[in-house]
């Protein structure tokens, strides 16, 4: 009986979505490097050669340990089929948290002379995502309950409390910039004050799904 009278409770549910609008204050670069050869030894101390160098300059550059993560290490095997050999290739990533966005070009710049050849790509972030976040899920509310006085109020009804609330997934998408090796030494040899990213805004989102008794 208790679940046959719920099952006639009326109600309403609505989706309410928060957007934060912020500038980012910091940026994660991920880079990579990758050597190839028909040894497994000598591409692999290439690689390693390389990566000493990156943590040295990145260390001289005062980026914390903690910032500086190793993402994957390769070493695979092929088969070149048209010369009937076979080629290693070696493999490394990396991922830096840059805390200072104004130091993006020199750090770019010092990467790449200390022997990285790929760069998979960078990712804005905020300091404060957490702050944000929690506004965006306000929002997110107060958005649904919005909603959900205006379809009451055109049925002449009025809305009670909620009785289910969840939260949908978050996201923050972010302007992405990727510059590879050759593109960022033209620029920097045309002009050494050339600007090779646009930060933008960060649209920090969060969906909640709210059901409304009617009254």
């Amino acid at each position: 009986m208790t679940a046959q009278k719920n099952d006639h409770t009326p109600y309403v549910s609505v989706t309410g979505e928060g957007i934060v609008k912020v500038m980012p204050d910091q940026v994660i670069i991920r880079v990579r490097v990758e050597n190839e050869g028909s040894s497994a030894t000598e591409v692999k101390a290439a690689n390693d050669s390389a990566i000493d160098a990156v943590l040295k300059y990145c260390n001289q550059k005062k980026i914390a340990n903690k910032d500086i993560q190793t993402e994957y290490i390769r070493l695979n095997k092929n088969y070149d089929y048209n010369k009937k050999i076979y080629k290693y290739n070696a493999n490394q990533s990396l991922s830096i948290k840059l805390r200072k966005l104004s130091d993006y070009e020199s750090l770019m710049q010092g990467l790449l002379d200390s022997g990285i050849n790929r760069i998979d790509g960078v990712n804005f972030k905020s300091s404060k995502m957490d702050v944000y976040l929690s506004d965006a899920r306000k929002k997110a509310v107060e958005n649904a309950k919005k909603k959900a006085m205006e379809y009451a109020g055109v049925l002449g009804q009025s809305v009670g409390k909620a009785i289910s609330i969840s939260e949908t997934n978050y996201n923050a998408p972010s302007p992405v910039d990727f510059r590879n090796k050759a593109e960022l030494r033209s620029m920097a040899a045309s002009d050494g004050a050339a600007e090779t990213i646009s930060v933008g805004e960060m649209l920090i989102t969060a969906k909640v799904n709210i059901t409304f008794i009617l009254n």
